[in-house]
């Protein structure tokens, strides 16, 4: 473990690529089913395998959704596209080579805002964005000496991200992650599971001097299944990287692998063993070209992205920081949230209400926000009833909910009244309690004259043991304070 002290004398330089699977129900260049968890070698045809004589044609919704990630991150629409061969050898490439693009990426340029804990934000540019395909699986078993191999991820379609050589912390590029996984799942065009791996990761990574302009010699760390994991690599190889620099040794630049349980990477091949991947036009797919209508089309179909929503909530909703992170952090979340601030201007009891009961109901039994049995305009009209002060929170929260949840089709206020839950706020009703609690505790009341003001939640106490807890709190307070100081 390096110093602070040691660890301050450089500066980490990393960039990001983000491969994410897209969710069309085909493949990218023909029409084998794009599904996980098929039996093995089921979603696969001809054009999969690459046999002679078949011809791929581009998968229309890949392309819709590659366009509407790169509007997301603000890039430039390539109007004129033209794929390439990407060659390489590998068992799990039935074809030899990968139908991807070279020199006319789909989107240019953008950038990702991102927000760390302690409120700092960075923006991290893009690169580029463009369109490939997968390569198949192999499956190594243990004690078995053959490899098998999986065709059916062979050609899914793919979107690859690529940074700029902005991020400077494990933490940013923890936070970059988080946030791209966050907008390829608002736009609903991959499901961002990193264990299933439908989104990968690969982190080019060095360090120089603080103060330097001049890079160091990148390492390139794969097989990371996790945005911790991406962290934690990043993390042990800034460490080792000062540590050989410190020692006067050369970085060699290389690809190295990701050891998630001993927390550290391993060499796995020099840039030099790499293979020149030959790009060249692919022959057999015609020149792409996307006109205005069809773009302003798809930005008329985006829906409301997390920085708009943060903006949103935190500006016209008037949220902490931390509310409008948290419920901005799922879409549906978010959207749910959003409805309720449509039938309510208490936005922050509203807040609350998501980040509290709905929030504990749901991780409770594993849910997911389609799932819970209350719409948005019930939730809102029990914080009317709240407002109004006919209940308190922790009476709706603990006995009005439950019932609720189990009664979806009651209104309510009409369950709040059979549950003999609404609170008494006639002043006729409490002051016999109240006057009755102060005969009760005559020495109290006199230290509480002489100075011990703190005793009025032992009076509030007890007034609402006799209310049975129906008694309005702030209009007992007042009553109390009034008859305490009378």
């Amino acid at each position: 473990m390096l110093t602070k002290e040691l660890l301050n004398k450089y500066t980490p330089v990393v960039g990001l690529e983000v491969h994410a699977q897209l969710l069309t129900n085909s493949k990218m260049y023909c029409t084998d089913q794009n599904q996980y968890g098929s039996l093995p070698n089921t979603n696969i045809g001809v054009i999969t395998l690459g046999h002679p004589g078949t011809l791929p044609m581009v998968n229309r919704k890949a392309i819709e959704y590659g366009i509407k990630m790169g509007l997301a991150c603000g890039c430039a629409i390539s109007r004129h596209n033209y794929f390439a061969r990407k060659n390489y050898f590998y068992p799990d490439l039935p074809k030899g080579y990968q139908i991807s693009q070279d020199k006319t990426p789909l989107c240019m340029d953008g950038s990702v805002d991102i927000m760390l804990k302690d409120g700092s934000q960075h923006s991290i540019r893009l690169t580029r964005i463009h369109l490939e395909e997968d390569a198949g699986k192999s499956i190594h078993l243990d004690h078995e000496k053959d490899t098998l191999v999986d065709f059916n991820r062979a050609g899914v379609p793919l979107i690859e991200v690529v940074t700029e050589p902005d991020i400077r912390s494990s933490e940013q590029a923890y936070a970059l992650l988080t946030e791209i996984r966050k907008l390829v799942r608002y736009l609903a065009i991959c499901d961002g599971n990193m264990e299933e791996g439908s989104l990968r990761c690969d982190a080019n990574i060095s360090v120089m001097p603080k103060g330097s302009d001049t890079f160091g010699n990148k390492v390139e760390v794969k097989n990371m299944n996790s945005i911790r994991n991406v962290q934690r690599a990043i993390e042990f190889e800034i460490e080792r990287q000062i540590m050989l620099v410190e020692k006067g040794e050369t970085i060699v630049s290389e690809t190295r692998t990701f050891d998630a349980i001993a927390g550290v990477t391993h060499s796995m091949r020099t840039k030099e063993d790499l293979n020149d991947y030959r790009y060249f036009p692919e022959p057999d797919i015609a020149p792409l070209h996307i006109n205005e209508e069809w773009i302003n089309q798809i930005k008329a179909e985006m829906p409301s992205l997390p920085q708009q929503l943060f903006r949103q909530f935190t500006q016209e909703f008037g949220l902490p920081t931390y509310d409008a992170q948290v419920l901005t952090d799922t879409k549906e979340i978010a959207l749910y949230f959003e409805e309720m601030c449509k039938n309510t201007s208490n936005y922050k009891a509203a807040s609350n209400w998501m980040m509290g009961p709905i929030k504990s109901y749901l991780n409770e039994l594993t849910l997911h926000i389609k799932d819970f049995p209350l719409s948005p305009k019930q939730i809102t009209k029990v914080i009317a009833i709240i407002d109004e002060g006919k209940m308190s929170f922790s009476a709706a929260a603990q006995k009005l909910f439950p019932e609720l949840i189990n009664n979806p089709q009651m209104q309510p206020i009409e369950l709040a009244k059979q549950l003999n839950l609404l609170q008494e706020s006639d002043l006729g009703m409490i002051l016999p309690l109240i006057e009755e609690v102060l005969e009760q505790y005559p020495d109290k009341v006199a230290e509480y004259k002489s100075g011990r003001k703190n005793l009025i939640g032992l009076f509030m106490g007890e007034v609402m043991k006799k209310s049975r807890g129906k008694a309005d709190p702030k209009a007992t307070s007042k009553l109390l304070k009034e008859k305490l100081e009378a």
